[in-house]
C-alpha cells in the first residue's frame, strides 16, 4: 500500500482507510509510476473466506491496497472502534475508472463471465466511453491451469493493459491472480466479482434506497436465494459473532 496509508483490522483482515477519491488517485499513481499493484476489495464474504482460507488471507495481506466494499464491514469496524469512509462498490465505481482511463489514455482489459456477457459489457463501455482504449477481453470459463491458461496469459501479455479486471467470483479470482501474478503483464489488477454482469445488464443493481441503507445484500439474496442464502444468512451471523467476540476480548484487555 502507499506509505502512511492508515489501516483498520476487522476480524483479522487489514483494510485501508481510503475513500473513493484517494483510491482512484492511488491507482493513477501506480499507473503513472509504472508500478505493478493488486487492488482488492473486502466485504463480509471476503472476511469470512479469509478466516478459513490461509491462501486467500495472504493474498489480501500482499495486496497493494484493500478497500471496503460492504456496509457490513463498515459496521463491524465501527463496533471495533474505527470509522471507515463510505464503501466503494466496483459495480458503480467502474464508470469513474473508465472515465479516468479515457481521460489519461490508460488501457483496460476485462476477464470474466461468459463470452457473450463480457462482449456485451465491453460494447456498453465503448458506447459510454468511445475513446477508451479497450486492450482486450476474454471470458472466464477456461481451465485455470495448463494450455488454456497460458493462452489467456499470452493475450494479456500481448496487450499489456494498464488496468486488468478479473471477475471469476470470490475466491476463485483472487486465487487465479495469486497463482499467476508474476506472469500477468498488467500494471494494476483489480478483482471485480460480478461487475461484468452488471455492466452488461445481466444483473440488476439494488435500488438506491436499499444500497444507501446497507440493504444491498438483501436485494441480491432475493434475486439469487439458492446460490446466496448461505453466504448472507449464515455468513453475516458468523461475521458479527466474530466481531462481537473480538470486541469483548478488547474490553477485557
Amino acid at each position: 500500500m502507499p506509505p502512511d496509508m492508515p489501516r483498520a483490522t476487522v476480524a483479522g483482515v487489514g483494510i485501508d482507510i481510503v475513500n473513493r477519491e484517494l483510491l482512484q488517485s492511488s491507482i493513477e499513481g501506480f499507473v503513472d509510476r509504472r508500478q505493478r499493484a493488486v487492488v482488492a476489495y473486502v466485504n463480509i464474504h471476503a472476511v469470512n473466506v479469509a478466516w478459513n482460507d490461509g491462501v486467500f488471507a495472504r493474498f489480501l495481506e500482499r495486496a497493494a491496497l484493500v478497500y471496503c466494499d460492504g456496509e457490513g464491514v463498515r459496521l463491524g469496524a465501527r463496533l471495533l472502534g474505527t470509522r471507515l469512509p463510505p464503501r466503494v462498490v466496483l459495480t458503480y465505481w467502474i464508470w469513474d475508472l473508465c472515465a479516468l482511463s479515457e481521460r489519461r489514455g490508460y488501457s483496460v482489459f476485462f476477464l470474466g463471465s461468459t463470452a457473450e456477457t463480457v462482449g456485451r459489457a465491453v460494447d456498453e463501455i465503448r458506447r459510454r466511453h468511445p475513446s477508451l482504449h479497450v486492450a482486450g477481453y476474454h471470458h472466464g470459463y477456461f481451465e485455470k491451469r495448463g494450455p488454456e491458461n497460458e493462452k489467456v496469459l499470452e493475450m494479456i501479455r500481448e496487450s499489456r493493459p494498464d488496468l486488468l479486471f478479473v471477475g471469476f467470483g470470490m475466491p476463485a479470482q483472487e486465487r487465479w491472480i495469486g497463482e499467476n501474478e508474476e506472469r500477468i503483464a498488467a500494471l494494476v489488477i483489480l478483482p471485480c466479482g460480478s461487475m461484468i454482469e452488471y455492466v452488461a445488464g445481466m444483473k440488476r443493481a439494488a435500488p438506491s434506497w436499499m444500497a444507501n441503507h446497507g440493504m444491498e445484500w438483501l436485494f441480491r439474496l432475493l434475486q439469487e436465494p439458492v446460490r446466496l442464502w448461505r453466504r448472507y444468512l449464515v455468513g453475516n451471523l458468523l461475521f458479527f459473532w466474530r466481531v462481537v467476540g473480538r470486541r469483548t476480548r478488547m474490553g477485557r484487555g
